[in-house]
């Protein structure tokens, strides 16, 4: 990136986090104007950053900046306009529409690979061409330039959920994670694990379940928190006496809990609260006790790995007592986001003061001040890490766009249920493989929301209450992290360890098993979700609780030993 184009990329990081920081004060609802800013911006920042190598490909770049701009502005520009000719769209509406598409597209491969891509043209031919499709989810079809109106225009395409969640809460959230991580909280969530359990029994592999559940709370990203904090666990683990493909399984097994636990859950807890119209307080509510069994189970899985192999970790130079009284404040960020949203304030407002209150806490040491400087830098890494997720809009506007005008939507749910013969835990399964072969070559957040739109309805007709079956899709929908054939957190957590990738992945699958668990009680125990009575729940979470720890007792084989012992006594 040459000098000018860094200065440029830097300006629109912080105009972001500062446009996006008042907006959340003043307007808490997404308007066209800030999805169409937001979807410019990352547009713009995608060519910059991912950008060709050759000179002919940067001018190249340049000219899909320059398209990115007039079409994104022309919906802006023109919304209310657009809306009320709806069905009489004009030529330049069409030809806008078509530009903006192919445009998403791109950003798409570039960010995140071509098999996106590839699905995004297998619905854009299904869209134009539905009538030749097989009779059970065969449609009228359409002409490419309506398709790409429909899916440019319409609330449910380009600008719809993702877009709405995005330019609300989810980018206000990844700078607040960019801005914390600057603070120097980072440390503190490894050191402070370490020095509570790194001496016990299968100390590190302890260290690397607490430690992601930290970090991976507001990281917002399983592969992420593998890189980041397997980078200091995976060698303490196989120092420890761990064997390196079991180190390298056990970080991204744990960093995958971090997407489900509050205050943050990745970007899909924001998304499941705009689909169901529910406040995000009361999804991490209901979030924040599955999140918890599913750490406990793969710490339990740790703990009991390490006894049977006697694998024991070092002490610590400092006690927990001493680092926790010297950088307690490292938690106050997470800490004040929790209390506003349960305090009924907007997830907006919320990640704002939890911005404010990681530079205040920077300050309370020197070598971590957020100065000018510092904040022009979080607010860059921030706008990087935004990319990821924000680059698939456009496709995903494609899909969700196809789905609904074709009426998939519906015929899917029907699919499942005929094929499930009205059987639930056949119907999760299907979900299940549904996700795992999307979350091949879509983001888990993105492969939740596809799979949200089309299970959702099936789950719900079975008599599953409505946030207890996005809660199963939204677990799911993470399976393709941890789960062969793919699993690009286990495949990052091997190429740490210098492990074999297959027996990485595999350990990993199995210390994530909760991850499967946990929609069958979403499913068949309504008080797993805190729709019930406090006896069922207060119940529930007790059964729940020995039910984890003995299931994962059972998984971990130890009993094997044990029986063998015996037997040959």
């Amino acid at each position: 990136m040459s000098k000018i184009e860094q200065v440029l990329f830097d300006a629109m990081a912080l105009g972001l986090v500062l446009f996006y920081s008042y907006s959340a004060v003043l307007e808490p609802a997404a308007t066209q104007f800030h999805r169409g800013i937001y979807v410019v911006i990352t547009y713009v920042l995608v060519f910059l950053v991912y950008r060709s190598k050759s000179q002919i490909g940067r001018v190249w770049d340049f000219t899909l900046i320059l398209v990115s701009i007039v079409t994104l502005g022309y919906w802006i520009y023109n919304f209310e306009a657009i809306n009320y000719r709806a069905g009489a769209e004009t030529e330049v509406d069409k030809w806008i529409a078509m530009f903006g598409v192919l445009v998403g597209v791109e950003v798409a491969r570039r960010v995140v690979g071509i098999v996106f891509v590839i699905i995004g043209a297998v619905m854009i031919l299904y869209g134009v061409y539905g009538g030749y499709a097989p009779e059970l989810i065969s449609h009228a079809g359409d002409t490419f330039p309506d398709l790409c109106t429909s899916i440019f225009y319409k609330s449910d395409g380009v600008f719809g959920i993702m877009a709405n969640v995005l330019a609300t809460y989810i980018i206000l959230f990844v700078i607040f994670g960019a801005f914390l991580e600057k603070s120097g909280a980072q440390r503190f969530f490894i050191d402070f694990p370490l020095a509570a359990v790194g001496h016990k029994i299968g100390g590190p592999g302890k260290v690397s379940v607490i430690a992601s559940g930290l970090f991976g709370s507001i990281s917002g990203s399983a592969i992420a928190n593998t890189v980041s904090t397997g980078a200091f666990t995976i060698p303490m683990m196989k120092k420890a006496g761990f064997r390196p493909h079991v180190a390298g399984g056990i970080e991204p097994a744990a960093s995958i809990g971090g997407m489900f636990m509050p205050p943050i859950m990745g970007a899909g807890g924001f998304i499941m609260a705009e689909m169901t119209g529910l406040p995000y307080s009361q999804i991490m509510l209901v979030a924040i006790f599955p999140a918890l069994m599913y750490f406990f189970s793969v710490f339990m899985m740790v703990h009991y790995e390490a006894k049977k192999y006697n694998i024991v970790g070092e002490k610590s130079e400092k006690s927990a007592k001493e680092i926790l009284k010297k950088e307690w404040f490292y938690v106050l960020p997470l800490v004040v986001i929790t209390i506003l949203m349960l305090m009924g304030y907007s997830p907006g407002y919320s990640a704002i003061i939890g911005i404010i209150t990681c530079i205040v806490v920077s300050w309370f040491r020197k070598d971590t001040r957020i100065d000018l400087k510092g904040f022009v830098a979080a607010s860059r890494a921030g706008a990087e890490s935004s990319l990821k997720i924000g680059a698939t809009v456009g496709v995903i506007g494609i899909i969700i766009g196809v789905l609904t005008y074709s009426g998939l939507v519906l015929t899917f749910a029907d699919i499942v249920i005929e094929l499930a013969d009205g059987s639930l835990i056949l119907t999760i399964l299907f979900i299940a493989l549904a996700s795992l072969i999307l979350g091949m070559g879509v983001p888990v957040t993105a492969a939740y929301l596809i799979t949200a739109v089309v299970a959702v309805p099936a789950l719900t007709h079975l008599g599953v209450n409505e946030l207890a079956a996005h809660m199963i899709v939204y677990w799911l929908s993470q399976d393709s992290n941890i789960t062969p054939p793919v699993c690009i957190a286990a495949f990052a957590g091997a190429t740490i360890a210098k492990a074999k990738m297959w027996a990485t992945a595999w350990v990993a699958f199995k210390f994530a098993k909760f991850l499967y668990l946990a929609p069958f009680i979403f499913g068949y125990v309504p008080a797993f979700s805190l729709d019930g009575s406090s006896t069922d729940i207060a119940i529930t979470f007790v059964l729940v609780f020995f039910g984890t720890w003995a299931y994962s007792w059972f998984l971990s084989g130890i009993w094997m030993n044990k029986f063998k012992k015996s037997a040959t006594a």
